[in-house]
């Protein structure tokens, strides 16, 4: 169905955030109220935890009616926080445009977190400069340790249940907020935050580390769709449906 109206997003009232100052000029950079900002930073988070998402999904899950949603919404893009895409449809497309959705800026999610990624790439390429890209390449893999000690722990707990569940919640305890969605032919495993997104544009061995560790975990060929660390919005691995039958089967005999 689609998202009615997801391509418009409502400009607010002149006098709501930009009123004429004591010489008639409008002050184009008025303060945002307090309220306003914390909404937004509401649909900030939301994304960040949610993945994309259209104009409708956010009015539903913070309360809004689509009229606010779409002003904050509007704040957030003229601000470079967040960008509109088409919605990419899987299977039949039905009629109409595709519903637009909205995903997090590199500006966008520079609010949620702090990282020293200057001196991460000069030290970085540092290392690499006298060690080599082997050197490298053993550190990214020692960097996703955790990932994986955290995997096996959850699988130990739970053997029966999804094992991509498993490592999505193993990769949310890292900060990269996590999710699985289904596709054709198995499931997306989705990381809609990066905490290193900047220091893998400059090293994606980074990248490569982790994809090569979910291979190993899941025990099948993975392969990566789309990363925050090249502009995408979500950092997204399709997982083929293999493990999902494997796992199924082995909930039928438990």
């Amino acid at each position: 169905m689609r998202d009615n109206q997801d391509d418009v997003l409502t400009r607010p009232a002149a006098t709501s955030e930009a009123a004429p100052d004591a010489s008639g000029a409008a002050r184009a950079d008025a303060l945002v109220p307090s309220d306003d900002a914390s909404t937004r930073q509401r649909v900030l988070q939301s994304i960040m935890e949610q993945g994309p998402s259209t104009a409708n999904e956010l009015a539903e899950r913070l309360d809004l009616t689509p009229a606010a949603i779409r002003r904050h919404l509007g704040h957030l893009v003229d601000g470079g926080e967040l960008i509109g895409r088409d919605r990419r449809v899987y299977g039949a497309r039905g009629r109409g445009r595709p519903a637009k959705e909205f995903e997090l800026t590199e500006a966008g999610r520079e609010s949620f977190h702090q990282a020293y990624d200057d001196l991460a790439i000069a030290a970085l390429a540092q290392l690499t400069s006298i060690m080599g890209d082997d050197a490298l390449n053993q550190l990214a893999e020692t960097r996703i340790t955790q990932v994986e000690k955290r995997y096996r722990e959850l699988r130990a707990d739970e053997p029966n249940g999804n094992p991509v569940d498993a490592l999505a919640a193993a990769l949310s305890e890292d900060g990269y907020v996590a999710s699985t969605r289904p596709a054709l032919a198995g499931e997306q495993l989705c990381q809609h935050h990066c905490p290193i997104s900047q220091v893998a544009q400059h090293f994606p061995q980074l990248c490569e580390a982790e994809t090569k560790l979910f291979s190993q975990l899941l025990g099948v060929h993975v392969q990566r769709l789309a990363t925050i660390a090249h502009g995408d919005g979500v950092c997204t691995t399709h997982i083929p449906r293999s493990v999902l039958i494997s796992a199924d089967s082995l909930r039928k005999k438990a």
